[in-house]
């Protein structure tokens, strides 16, 4: 008896036998030698043959250990024995003879077993191909479940960050928003709407709190704006629209819109920008967004009356180098390709403020201008953060 199907079935011949298959077309004509042989033998000896596709079971090749298909494999009776190669039909000749011998032996303990039975019922051979269609399904159930846990992990991890992030912008939002809203209830109450002029406030003091204002709105908006936009799918295309940027300015209005919060730590910035430093060929948005969450990173670790230095460097005839320092407490060796993953964060900084993702933004950001991001440890404590840009083609 010979079948073909894509299950495992439960058999009772004397001579059960699995046939491994591929899509390969040299494979294709193996098997039709070796089944063409088999047909021939169908009509004097009683075997079962089940088709194994190795595509659609592959849990079924792994649970035979098979390293290459197609494969024919005798799995009852026992020994198991497994033919492989170019040539299984040549093979399955020369072992036929003493697999129909094995197969009489077994037929012949089975009617000895039988007449040894008190009952006089018959005992019926044991399955081999159930048996195995019971690991392989047992195979497959393990498998699945280790890939169910893996999800379980990973939507578990998602919604632990989520959570985090909930809390942190909770709490985050909260201070550009208070000191925006004071900002502006504070012009507010001395504007006086006849005169349509601020009373008991300087000019100076105005345009002061009109900055603040501004800056705070603009600190919220870009922390919204780097939470969606690490949530997006990695494999998604990273969008941006290069140009002719002038880095140097980019980064001393960086600057001035920090101002405030390096004032206010008594920070000492030095900056080494060349005049001749050429422009870059990149997305002045993007490389804002570089340049905020670096020195936003350089002003949150360093202690008060501490240094910051930002320097550019025009390291070849196609690239820019732009490094920013801080004299904080550095970066772990151990540490410093890690700390560009998503949501990775130091032990020492977990009390801090932050998401983890302002690191990882910054690389997706200059991978997709072509160019190189890492960090390095000052001679004299701190961190250094250097990444590379295109020169602008003249």
């Amino acid at each position: 008896m010979q079948v073909s199907q894509d299950q495992p079935i439960s058999s009772e011949a004397p001579l059960q036998l699995l046939l491994f298959v591929d899509g390969r077309p040299k494979s294709k004509q193996q098997v039709q030698r070796i089944r063409s042989y088999l047909k021939e033998l169908e009509a004097d000896y009683h075997f079962e043959l089940q088709i194994v596709d190795v595509g659609q079971q592959p849990y079924l090749a792994e649970h035979f250990k098979l390293v290459a298909t197609p494969a024919l494999i005798k799995i009852h009776p026992e020994p198991r024995q497994i033919l492989a190669g170019s040539n299984i039909t040549g093979q399955l000749k020369a072992w036929w003879p003493r697999w129909q011998a094995a197969v009489d032996t077994y037929l012949q303990l089975q009617t000895n077993l039988q007449e040894n039975e008190e009952n006089g019922h018959v005992r019926e051979p044991k399955s081999s191909i159930r048996s195995v269609a019971v690991s392989a399904e047992l195979i497959r159930l393990s498998d699945e479940i280790f890939r169910l846990k893996q999800e379980k992990e990973k939507l578990q991890e998602q919604i632990q960050f989520k959570d985090r992030i909930i809390a942190m912008l909770a709490h985050d939002l909260r201070n550009p928003l208070t000191a925006a809203s004071i900002a502006m209830d504070t012009l507010q109450s001395n504007y006086n709407a006849e005169k349509g002029a601020f009373e008991r406030l300087t000019p100076k003091m105005t345009a002061h709190l009109f900055k603040q204002a501004r800056s705070q709105t603009k600190t919220i908006d870009r922390m919204i704006t780097d939470l969606l936009q690490v949530g997006r799918d990695h494999d998604r295309e990273f969008p941006f629209q290069p140009q002719k940027v002038d880095i140097g300015k980019l980064c001393l209005d960086v600057l001035d819109e920090l101002r405030d919060r390096y004032t206010a730590k008594s920070h000492k910035v030095k900056k080494d920008i060349p005049k001749d430093l050429p422009n870059v060929y990149a997305d002045p948005e993007r490389i804002r967004q570089v340049l905020i969450n670096l020195l936003d990173n350089a002003i949150k670790y360093t202690p008060e009356s501490g240094y910051i230095t930002v320097s550019g460097l025009h390291r070849t005839t196609q690239k820019v180098q732009f490094s920013i320092g801080d004299t904080g407490p550095g970066i772990p060796e151990e540490n410093r390709d890690r700390i560009f993953e998503n949501h990775y964060r130091l032990e020492r900084d977990e009390s801090k403020e932050g998401y983890g993702i302002g690191l990882c933004l910054c690389q997706r950001i200059i991978l997709a201008h072509y160019g190189q991001i890492w960090v390095d440890n000052a001679p004299n404590g701190g961190a250094w953060f250097h990444f590379t840009l295109p020169v602008y083609p003249n």
